[in-house]
């Protein structure tokens, strides 16, 4: 393709853009769950500057937008004609390696630069603040979708709870909740939650692309390694449980049965004035204790996976889903002896701590291991498994479908964008 006719189509491809971000604004937040390609608009025929004679055809671009699930014999028509898909080793075609202007070749017009570059590790488009819009999107969408089993989840975790906050599965407890405490009862401490979520997994997913980009070039130079991939998640926790855990506090606080808080204003106000701002951190170390090893089990299982189901690493949501479900999964079972002490220090349940003869406020993991047995013995490490697995296994999936959703649609912009212009 002459620079003539890229420079007309440069004309319609905008159109497109805004046709593809107004339809996928709209369509994202409705559902979660399926991803499918959608084309642009119909692709228009322009007349070239340098030939007024001739045709030229405008990019015709598929971008994937996430849909309700559809029944399998629901199909929605692909266009005709060139596309520009992104993938692992070039942006085109696999087979035919087209380029991203749906002429080129090796050696022609197009820009050779952004036609080789990798969809998983992208070092000159995928850019820290792609890492971070695309994070935080997908923590606050996350934590918003399964609040209210992370709500029951609190509940079961409770060492003496209130006979009337009793419960043998997620159902009943949110049914019984919603009757007994009101509809919104389940929802309640959401904001700060979301307030927190935001900026903590958009500083979490930026901090572990770029460490796992520089270990795996440390310790693997040709390959993955996972052992890269846990140092690199165990770093990123850091920085994503420093801005979490006041979050955590506070949102425990109101999920207890018989909160004596009504609003999250009010709970920070009062744990600050009776409890310092320590309180905020009380069970920062713990937190830091059962993330890391979750998110080291976490990145490393998630990654395997990956290798397994999507070796190419294209834009796939579906192993997107798999892999990051069964890695939350995982992740959650082995760490939840020490959710069950997090969740003691940050609530300090007052009927608890009497019966095991806690005077005071109980402080540090080594305690709250040790009152945890009093109460409850072994069994007692593993209170609320059930729910933990459970929200944390679409948690992640979440997670993982939204964040590579949102990097795919950043970087290809951003590679249009560098194309074009």
């Amino acid at each position: 393709m002459c620079s003539g006719q890229r420079r007309h189509t440069e004309r319609w491809v905008p159109s497109a853009r805004r046709t593809n971000s107004a339809a996928t604004a709209g369509l994202f937040f409705s559902s979660y769950w399926c991803f499918w390609p959608l084309g642009s608009t119909p692709a228009r025929h322009g007349v070239s500057r340098r030939n007024p004679g001739e045709e030229v055809p405008t990019l015709r671009s598929e971008v994937f937008l996430p849909l309700p699930l559809l029944p399998t014999s629901c199909r929605l028509p692909r266009p005709a004609g060139p596309r520009m898909e992104l993938r692992r080793g070039g942006v085109g075609n696999q087979a035919a390696g087209r380029r991203m202007d749906g002429d080129c070749r090796d050696g022609g017009c197009g820009s050779k630069d952004a036609g080789s570059e990798d969809y998983e590790n992208l070092p000159t488009s995928a850019s820290v603040s792609t890492h971070m819009t695309a994070g935080a999107m997908a923590g606050i969408l996350e934590h918003s979708i399964m609040y209210p089993v992370d709500s029951v989840k609190t509940r079961m975790q409770s060492l003496n709870p209130d006979p009337k906050a009793r419960y043998t599965s997620i159902y009943g407890a949110l049914k019984r909740i919603m009757h007994t405490e009101g509809f919104w009862r389940p929802l309640r401490g959401l904001n700060v939650m979301m307030m927190g979520a935001g900026p903590a997994h958009a500083m979490y997913f930026a901090c572990y692309e770029n460490m796992k980009r520089t270990l795996n070039d440390v310790f693997s130079h040709q390959g993955n390694s996972h052992l890269a991939n846990g140092v690199a998640g165990s770093m990123a926790t850091l920085l994503h449980d420093a801005v979490m855990n006041p979050a955590e506090v506070v949102k425990q606080r109101l999920q207890m049965y018989n909160s004596q808080h009504q609003s999250a204003f009010s709970c920070i106000r009062t744990v600050w004035r009776t409890e310092g701002l320590g309180a905020f951190y009380r069970s920062y170390t713990t937190q830091l204790t059962m993330n890391i090893p979750f998110q080291s089990i976490h990145f490393i299982t998630y990654e395997f996976l990956q290798e397994q189901v999507n070796p190419r690493r294209d834009y796939n949501p579906q192993s997107h889903i798999i892999s990051g479900g069964l890695a939350g999964a995982l992740a959650a079972a082995a760490t939840t002896p020490l959710d069950v002490c997090k969740t003691l220090l940050n609530t300090q349940e007052n009927m608890a701590l009497s019966l095991a003869n806690v005077s005071g406020r109980l402080s540090g993991m080594a305690n709250a291991f040790r009152t945890v047995y009093q109460l409850n013995g072994l069994a007692g490490y593993f209170k609320g498994i059930q729910a933990r697995v459970i929200y944390q296994m679409p948690s992640t999936a979440i997670s993982w479908s939204v964040y590579e959703f949102f990097k795919y649609i950043l970087t290809k912009r951003q590679l249009e964008n560098r194309t074009l212009y």
